[in-house]
């Protein structure tokens, strides 16, 4: 499926019947591009019914939760995005660092389930995808397949979540716990950094024509989703903060690489505040920021590669992070002898090192890179930087045990926490950070021909087009039609109810 071909309308009459068909069945309404932008316009009816749904159940209900305005327990709405602020005890910096919080996501406790929704319903509402025959392909390093399994399972097709071998054990018992058939978990050689295998395997999947890939890495449809809804929160947490402090920049957004869907907010704040816009990769594999390559365990940035839906030509800086230093946070934070230090030593309150539990691997990741940032720039305490947290930390305790026991093998104490803290925490510097220049962009949008181009098969021009501004304005274009066409499915399944 060429990611350049956009659906505005019906393709297949047949598939689209098929498709109203099974998601009446199921009693599958879908919510709009604009209600999961802003769920305040969510039928009342909707909300009702949600309040006695678990939003870890595979329930229809929990498509209309897949949004960043949930409360703390998943099950009622907040009217500002769930945030942590992080204070200068632990950032160093005056600037304000701010981090949306992903794990109050249904079903996966990750902000992937998103992206994973926006990529698949267009091709429901337009006849591309019948859920009643093919199976949905998700690639990815993680979260975006458990997202995909998710999503899938509501819609009551089958998911195949492809993702590398070497991932967390916790995402491997939750999507053997939610697919139908453990065949369809593939598990594909390396780890994080190794994004073509999962590619490869993809072009074997593709020959069957029932297997209909949903690449996150180039499906426009993940950016427009973070455009739209991540964008929209990332901007109501800022004007929730300026609210009380009217002299607040919105200074940065700091966000991994990963499929660059993410990044797509930056997009809209800079338009909104000016706001520079800076992507973080692992230095162990330092692929925008050097034309390098390697090996790291930041779960959740994908590398060695550009996403084609990577805008790179609007981005400010990079900015590189060591994998080393959040594995060894992660143990920081989340450990007894850790948090015992932190309390203890460095008098930190209970309420802040509860809340590190919130940040994953690619969490903490954007904090580094967020604090890194502050730094080179020389920003004050009227600056917020701002960015997500993907996931929670409970999705890598067996990372933590592992690194744990390969570092420490005779055991882990305070004096241990105390190094682990100097390392990676107060002695955060400012290497590997890049201001981006015109040659800079230009150099990095091209590494992506290789990707692209010769490997995947797109034509060049519609390569090149990305490198013109008001291509990526002109995508915008397409979220009314989605949701007008949305609107229409939902009225021909008789489950709209006003």
């Amino acid at each position: 499926m060429n990611p350049f071909e956009f659906p505005t309308d019906i393709s297949d009459r047949e598939v689209y019947g098929r498709a109203v068909a099974a998601l009446r069945e199921g009693g599958v309404r879908l919510p709009s591009f604009a209600q999961l932008a802003e769920p305040a316009t969510i039928p009342e009816e909707v909300t009702a019914r949600l309040a006695g749904v678990d939003p870890d159940a595979p329930d229809p209900a929990n498509l209309f939760r897949v949004h960043w305005y949930n409360d703390a327990a998943r099950r009622g709405r907040a009217e500002t995005p769930g945030f942590l602020e992080l204070p200068r005890v632990l950032t160093g910096v005056a600037a304000r660092v701010v981090v949306a919080l992903g794990e109050r996501f249904p079903m996966i406790g990750a902000h992937k389930v998103l992206a994973a929704y926006a990529c698949l319903a267009p091709l429901i509402v337009s006849g591309r995808f019948d859920p009643a025959g093919q199976r949905a392909v998700w690639p990815s390093t993680g979260n975006y397949c458990r997202g995909g399994v998710a999503i899938s399972r509501i819609l009551g097709c089958r998911g195949v979540a492809v993702l590398p071998e070497g991932m967390s054990a916790e995402r491997f018992e939750w999507l053997r716990d939610w697919v139908g058939n453990h065949s369809d978990i593939i598990a594909t050689p390396g780890s994080e950094s190794n994004v073509k295998e999962i590619y490869d395997t993809c072009h074997e999947l593709a020959r069957d024509p029932e297997n209909v890939i949903l690449n996150q890495f180039s499906e426009f449809a993940n950016y427009l989703g973070h455009y739209l809804c991540t964008g929209g929160a990332l901007d109501r947490v800022f004007e929730t903060l300026r609210g009380r402090d009217p002299g607040l920049r919105l200074a940065a957004f700091v966000a991994g690489s990963g499929s660059a869907g993410t990044l797509a907010a930056g997009d809209r704040l800079k338009e909104n505040h000016g706001t520079r816009i800076v992507v973080v990769e692992p230095v162990e594999c330092p692929t925008l920021l050097y034309n390098g390559y390697g090996e790291h365990n930041i779960q959740g940035i994908g590398d060695k590669h550009i996403p084609l839906i990577h805008n790179i030509m609007n981005g400010d800086l990079v900015v590189g992070v060591s994998g080393e230093s959040c594995d060894a946070l992660n143990l920081l934070f989340n450990s007894a002898e850790g948090r015992a230090y932190l309390g203890g030593r460095k008098g930190w309150p209970a309420e802040l090192i509860t809340s590190l539990g919130s940040l994953g691997l690619s969490g903490i990741a954007n904090v580094l890179g967020a604090i890194k940032t502050a730094r080179r720039l020389d920003l004050d305490e009227n600056d917020v930087v701002i960015t997500v947290a993907t996931d929670s930390a409970r999705l890598y305790v067996s990372e933590r045990d592992k690194w744990r026991a390969a570092r420490f093998p005779r055991g882990f104490d305070e004096v241990d926490a105390a190094e682990l803290y100097g390392a990676h925490l107060a002695r955060s510097d400012g290497d590997h950070v890049l201001e981006l220049t015109h040659r800079d962009r230009r150099r990095i949008f091209n590494l992506g021909y290789f990707t692209w181009v010769e490997q995947q098969g797109i034509e060049l021009a519609d390569f090149d087009r990305r490198k013109d501004q008001r291509f990526w304005t002109g995508l915008r274009d397409l979220i009314p039609i989605w949701d007008e066409m949305i609107a229409r499915f939902n009225r021909e399944t008789g489950l709209d109810a006003g």
